[in-house]
């Protein structure tokens, strides 16, 4: 049932036996990745793996924007890195803090929190979007000049659907008749935005390639397949099963 803002009183959530069902990992024993009952959940990014991720997100963030501030000038274009590599840090958070809720409560706040990241994260990844394309157009420069370019592409339209499909179900149920219907949609959801984590990985690797990062902020290749062999090996593991039909 929906209130007069159109968010539904009561989020789709998954409810088998208040969420007892949705304790095990693909990686460990059940309950080594939940949420504990009363715990903050702020407590939810760091649990099992999860410190990983969070160095690896971290790490991005600080060899992206050290080498763009160190290796200047700072020109329009440099708003581009800098706001992507923040974007994927906020990005993280928003899966982070879902994955350990179980109970019915626990993942109807976790929802909310995830929607408000992911709502920043879009935010974010729109000034880094902008800015290329100000940048361009200012320029004359070519679009689709490299791999990175068709990659960043696709993913910004796989992120915007995924956007509208997670936004749609949680706030208008009603779109997919009714929030039975909802809930049915949300292991695909997950799905998708566990593969579209692994594209965005492949996107920021394939721009130690390009031009500016060549030339300009000599990013390693190597260090960035670390950083997200980390973020793999700190995300992947905490999947529930149950939550994508496993």
């Amino acid at each position: 049932m929906a209130s007069a803002t159109g968010i539904p009183q009561h989020p789709p959530t998954d409810s088998d036996n208040d969420g007892q069902g949705d304790q095990e990992p693909l990686l460990g024993r059940p309950g080594d990745v939940s949420q504990r009952d009363n715990a903050p959940i702020v407590k939810n990014l760091t649990i099992g793996t999860g410190i990983i991720a969070e160095a690896a997100g971290i790490l991005l963030v600080v060899s992206v924007w050290v080498a763009v501030f160190l290796n200047g000038p700072l020109i329009l274009f440099s708003v581009h890195p800098l706001a992507q590599s923040f974007g994927l840090l906020v990005l993280i958070q928003s899966i982070l803090v879902l994955q350990p809720t179980h109970t019915g409560q626990q993942k109807a706040v976790g929802q909310k929190v995830h929607a408000g990241l992911n709502f920043l994260a879009f935010a974010i990844f729109a000034v880094g979007v902008i800015s290329i394309e100000v940048n361009k157009f200012i320029s004359n420069g070519a679009h689709f000049h490299s791999v990175h370019g068709y990659l960043g592409v696709v993913a910004s339209f796989w992120l915007l659907a995924q956007y509208i499909i997670g936004f749609t179900m949680f706030g208008v149920p009603a779109l997919y008749g009714g929030e039975a219907n909802a809930k049915k949609i949300w292991k695909y959801h997950r799905l998708s935005g566990y593969a579209l984590l692994l594209f965005l990985a492949a996107t920021v690797i394939s721009a130690t390639q390009t031009d500016y990062n060549v030339n300009v902020l000599k990013l390693k290749l190597w260090a960035m397949i670390v950083i997200f062999v980390l973020l793999i090996i700190g995300v992947y593991p905490r999947i529930k099963k149950q939550k994508l039909g496993l």
